[in-house]
């Protein structure tokens, strides 16, 4: 470890309060002059460039994620997201499946966008609201129940075993505990993906006819912080933008065909999952870092999204981009998001009942810009508009 510190001075230099609060300077200055860097607060190889972060994303042989030390396996127990090869396409086809389904899709899309205009509703006559806890985390629970087709339990019972289980990845991440708190919510968890397969339908039913029941909970818990983390996170991001930059929402206001355009433009800037581990599976070397077999390998999608080579002036929001779909947010290869479609849908849906429901809307005090080691997105976003 001496000798990486010594060889890798850059990535020494980066520390937690950076990358939660602002990583972008950082991850510039390593992707130019170290785009594979030793970085010893992360305890791995920190992977910045666009080329090399997509080289590495499909690569499942040489950079693997089935380790024991992969914070998310270590919170909820093996899954889709945490296993490679034959294993992870039997944990993962029951859900891929299922949200290919255009019949499925048809269903969620005017359920989604019902769902939206009921909460945007419900806030309408007071004039203020706070985007990511009174709509986009509302919303994004109701639609992974939607999806996993979970018996009836309370928007805030679910946004809170949630809490609870991505709070302990971003601990675990960084070397820190799983705490009582997640244990219990995976339980919580557990106790009603299991009242739910005793119904005989749906997709976690489907699911159990070729998974056992702890793998349906764990890729239940998958689903569920990622559709529910993620999925709020880019909601809450599309309207930070925005809000943050009066022409673009003018703009979506008088053509809201650019609502589209600007949740790929947030999605590049602030993907809602920051980074994603592999593991090096042999002894292998990535743009001159000789790394060995075993060492954690990160992903900085976040980067990546900023490359230059591939995004001219990374760091504007531009609803002009013409290739702002090229990001990669939802990953690549065979670890890329399932849910990217419902994602969209979702956030589109939010956009437009807001626009429509919450005349003038704009920020108000407490607003807070994205933050996050792991998980990025504004933890505070309140608006008011015109009543």
């Amino acid at each position: 470890m001496t000798s990486n510190l010594a060889r890798y001075p850059l990535g020494a230099a980066v520390t937690l309060e950076e990358l939660d609060a602002d990583p972008h300077g950082p991850l510039a200055a390593l992707r130019e002059r170290e785009p594979v860097s030793w970085v010893p607060v992360l305890d791995g190889w920190l992977v910045t460039r666009r080329d090399l972060c997509i080289q590495v994303m499909r690569d499942a042989g040489t950079f693997t994620v089935d380790d024991p030390r992969f914070s998310t396996a270590q919170v909820v127990g093996p899954s889709m997201l945490s296993l490679d090869g034959e294993t992870h396409r039997r944990h993962r086809d029951p859900f891929a499946e299922a949200l290919r389904g255009t019949e499925l899709r048809d269903r969620l899309a005017q359920r989604v966008a019902q769902g939206a205009r009921r909460l945007v509703a419900a806030f309408a006559p007071s004039g203020a609201a706070e985007i990511r806890r009174d709509l986009a985390g509302p919303l994004a629970v109701n639609v992974v129940a939607d999806a996993l087709d979970l018996l009836d339990v309370a928007p805030g019972t679910v946004l809170g075993w949630y809490d609870e289980i991505v709070a302990a990845v971003d601990r675990v991440s960084v070397g820190g505990e799983i705490g009582p708190g997640a244990r219990s919510a995976v339980d919580a968890l557990a106790s009603h993906v299991s009242e739910t397969i005793l119904q005989d339908r749906g997709v976690l039913a489907e699911a159990a006819q070729t998974l056992a029941d702890p793998e349906v909970v764990s890729n239940a818990a998958v689903m569920m912080f990622g559709g529910i983390e993620t999925s709020e996170g880019m909601t809450t991001s599309v309207f930070w933008h925005l809000l943050t930059n009066p022409d673009g929402m003018a703009a979506v206001r008088a053509d809201r065909s650019l609502g589209a355009t600007a949740i790929e433009e947030s999605l590049r800037l602030e993907p809602a999952a920051g980074r994603v581990d592999r593991y090096a599976t042999v002894d292998t070397e990535l743009a001159g870092a000789a790394i060995r077999k075993g060492d954690l390998v990160i992903v900085s999608l976040t980067a990546a999204n900023r490359d230059p080579a591939t995004f001219p002036d990374p760091d504007r929001f531009d609803l002009a981009r013409p290739n702002a779909r090229s990001h990669v947010a939802f990953a690549q290869g065979p670890h890329a998001c399932i849910g990217s479609h419902l994602a969209r849908l979702e956030t589109q849906a939010a956009l437009d009942a807001a626009l429509d429901g919450w005349p003038g809307m704009h920020l108000a005090d407490g607003a807070t810009p994205p933050t996050g080691v792991v998980f990025r997105k504004p933890k505070s976003l309140p608006v008011r508009w015109d009543v």
